[in-house]
């Protein structure tokens, strides 16, 4: 599928999500029913390898950079198992610790972290997830991080309707005062067990609803990071170095790998990358396009920020899409200051 096709796909869905529609299908019934068997005999391998417990990761992380009187910023991570970091072992090891590790040592102040992320979550559960993060008023979050797709596309919900609840999410949040960045649904054909031609089914299913979140979130006013070619060559090219023990879930490095993906763009949400980062560069294929083309092209490559920029053009709203830098991190060693909850953890992504 071409990116321009793409566009008109992802366009279809997003307006589906807005004005109520459902029935607009991600890659044919007949063949997303195929997937959705592929991917289940995938999931059977889930567990052979893994306890299937999510380290608790919730605490403050850059204590060091502790000022009197100067609180600390406030990272939630909303999502499924890949925001709550099913599949390694240690709290250090999850996005949400690398992300708020990260983040501390950018901004030089503490990170409080707290994840409500529930492993085998599809898109209808973050109406509850971001009841909890608005349950207490007091402690809002600076900045949220979405990861959610995958069981969406498994689980053959409509991208309509997927779409809508995401787009619903972003909204509250950015009402609440907090920024959101969403990092789009991963590739599925990436999953090790799942065979060609299947494979290709699953990216196709993966890069259409990716680029529909991106509509819907950015008109929400949240930015995306495209995590669907992230998870794809690397991952093919070692899996037994970024994929777990599970074969499905991310290891430690791919983790990392992930996490480094998106800093970049939670430090820009925030106002702390350098100005000139933010500013467009021809040399790297960025620029303003209308925000479904955007949304394609950044479905396509990973690591591919996508934020609003105006709010009507010749064809509809525009976007800024952006390739920012990635720099390989090692994993660190370091747990949270203050522990608290772990989230409940059933099977699935």
């Amino acid at each position: 599928m071409t990116s321009m096709s793409r566009a008109r796909v992802a366009r279809r869905i997003a307006a589906g999500a807005a004005y109520g529609g459902g029935g607009i299908g991600l890659a044919g019934a007949a063949t997303v029913g195929l997937l959705l068997a592929e991917v289940q005999l995938a999931k059977r391998h889930v567990g052979n390898g893994g306890s299937g417990r999510v380290p608790v990761a919730d605490g403050l992380y850059g204590t060091a950079y502790t000022v009197p009187d100067e609180p600390p910023l406030r990272l939630t991570m909303l999502g499924d198992s890949t925001a709550a970091g099913q599949g390694v072992h240690r709290a250090g090891q999850t996005p949400g610790a690398l992300l708020a590790s990260g983040l501390s040592a950018v901004a030089e102040r503490p990170v409080e972290l707290h994840n409500v992320a529930l492993p085998g979550a599809t898109s209808d559960d973050l109406d509850r997830q971001v009841a909890l993060v608005l349950a207490n008023p007091a402690r809002m979050p600076d900045v949220c991080v979405i990861m959610i797709g995958a069981n969406d596309v498994t689980r053959r919900m409509p991208p309509t309707r997927s779409v809508r609840h995401l787009a619903a999410a972003v909204r509250r949040l950015r009402t609440a005062g907090a920024e959101v960045v969403v990092g789009t649904c991963p590739d599925l054909g990436t999953i090790e067990p799942v065979q060609q031609p299947l494979r290709w089914l699953a990216r196709r299913a993966s890069r259409q609803l990716a680029a529909a979140q991106t509509i819907g979130v950015v008109e929400q006013g949240g930015r995306t990071v495209s995590l669907g070619d992230l998870l794809g060559p690397e991952f093919e090219a070692n899996p037994r170095e970024l994929f777990g023990p599970d074969h499905y879930h991310p290891s430690a490095e791919g983790y990392a790998t992930a996490a480094m993906a998106v800093l970049p763009t939670v430090c820009a949400a925030l106002t702390l990358w350098p100005a000139e980062e933010d500013r467009p560069d021809a040399a790297r294929r960025e620029g303003f396009l209308p925000v479904a083309r955007a949304a394609a092209e950044a479905a396509s490559e990973a690591g591919t920020e996508v934020t609003a920029a105006m709010p009507t053009g010749p064809r509809g709203p525009w976007a800024l899409l952006k390739r920012r830098r990635r720099r390989r991190v090692a994993v660190p060693e370091s747990e949270p200051s203050r522990p608290t909850s772990a989230p409940s953890s059933p099977s699935g992504v």
